[in-house]
């Protein structure tokens, strides 16, 4: 994984420019109990990191930290250390980025955790949207992108919805 304090965030690259900023904004995900998309870190990590569809370098770097930070705490997690994580993947997959050696080494790894984390994070209750994430966070780490982008969308209404069609057809 790519250490904070490593120099090389400077020379990778996030929808804003070089990725300086991002260690300090992935430190904080260590010391926040506000995990919620539109608050700080997320919504800058977010808007910087996933925008509209897009991943960077830094992108790759920042998985590895997200899920460290969720295995450490679970079962307090928010749906956005799941969500973060298969989102990436979906994007990377969608647009062929390439993920550089150096970085993939430990992205990869991360990635394969997701199911375990999303195992120990059901002792918590789940409201739809946590479900939706945990869902796609599973299939992103095992490969299949396009349920992982379907799970993000779904909610009792839509999974209804479906389901009454594909009864029907």
């Amino acid at each position: 994984m790519l250490e904070l304090d490593d120099p090389r965030w400077a020379e990778l690259r996030h929808a804003y420019g070089p990725a300086s900023d991002t260690p300090s904004l992935l430190l904080r995900l260590d010391n926040t109990s506000i995990s919620i998309g539109v608050e700080e870190p997320w919504f800058t990590l977010w808007s910087s990191l996933a925008h509209q569809g897009d991943v960077y370098s830094a992108s790759f770097a920042a998985v590895p930290h997200i899920v460290r930070v969720l295995a450490r705490a679970t079962a307090a997690s928010d749906l956005s250390f799941f969500q973060f994580p298969a989102w990436v993947e979906i994007c990377r997959q969608r647009k062929g980025v390439p993920i550089p050696d150096y970085l993939s080494e430990a992205y990869f790894p991360a990635l394969r955790e997701l199911p375990n984390l999303v195992a120990a994070a059901a002792t918590q209750e789940w409201d739809d949207a946590f479900l939706a994430c945990a869902l796609s966070a599973i299939a992103a780490a095992k490969g299949h992108i396009s349920i992982a982008e379907a799970a993000l969308e779904l909610d009792t209404e839509t999974a209804e919805e479906f389901m009454k069609w594909f009864r029907e057809r």
